[in-house]
């Protein structure tokens, strides 16, 4: 038997991954990097192909991983986490440097990145590994914490989107007890976003205990920014 909970016990970060040039490119949100040796020093990423950054970095045989810090916008999450490179420039008004390789690097709310060339990959089914000997790096901002999944999916309430690797349908995971149930749930019928009164929205300022009906009017989706309209109520 899987016990899927076991797999939030896992600790990520959250990254955005960039490939391509000046003249084209794309990113996606990603919580599966991780340093593999340190002589040469090689990073590994994962990306899904059905994403259009799978084409380019598989082309260009480069990439940049940025550090998403804690306190990132919900913008720059849902644009490059929930919108598609293939309808939506998700780089266009982005603050971005070009490495040394010539790939873009995000530098609005992180606290570092980290230029790579590809010197290998591996075909893992829905996913692709790719390993990047880091060619440069460098810190933004060494104040900020930078954002883990954990603060991702327990504080902001977030989900990870259909193609990432940790992705969970939540009809598989157990409904929780009523004594662990105290507040009404509301669903963002754009991002997946939950709302739960008991919990109330941290990252805007909205207490614990505050019904969804006595929300401001002007509140919205930490994660996709769209309003109260596309919120329909899952417990009654």
């Amino acid at each position: 038997m899987i016990d899927i909970h076991s797999f939030f016990t896992l600790s990520y970060g959250l990254y955005i991954v960039t490939s391509g040039d000046k003249n084209s490119a794309n990113g996606f949100i990603a919580n599966s990097a991780f340093q593999v040796t340190a002589e040469p020093s090689v990073i590994a990423i994962s990306c899904n192909k059905d994403n259009l950054t799978h084409s380019f970095l598989s082309s260009s045989r480069k990439f940049a991983l940025s550090v998403l810090s804690r306190d990132a916008s919900a913008g720059i999450i849902t644009d490059f986490g929930y919108k598609s490179g293939k309808d939506f420039d998700k780089l266009s008004g982005k603050k971005v440097i070009y490495g040394e390789t010539g790939v873009p690097i995000v530098t609005e709310h992180c606290v570092s990145w980290i230029e790579c060339k590809i010197i290998d990959t591996h075909d893992i089914g829905t996913h692709v590994m790719f390993f990047g000997e880091v060619v440069a790096s460098g810190m933004l901002n060494d104040t900020t914490p930078c954002m883990t999944y954990d603060y991702y999916r327990n504080v902001i309430k977030g989900a990870a989107p259909k193609n990432a690797p940790t992705y969970v349908d939540k009809a598989l995971l157990e409904k929780k007890p009523e004594n662990e149930t105290s507040g009404k749930e509301y669903k963002c019928n754009v991002c997946g976003y939950i709302y739960n009164e008991a919990d109330g929205d941290p990252t805007q300022g909205i207490p614990p205990g505050t019904p969804f009906s006595q929300l401001p009017d002007d509140w919205v989706c930490p994660l996709c920014r769209t309003g109260k309209e596309d919120f329909e109520i899952l417990n009654n």
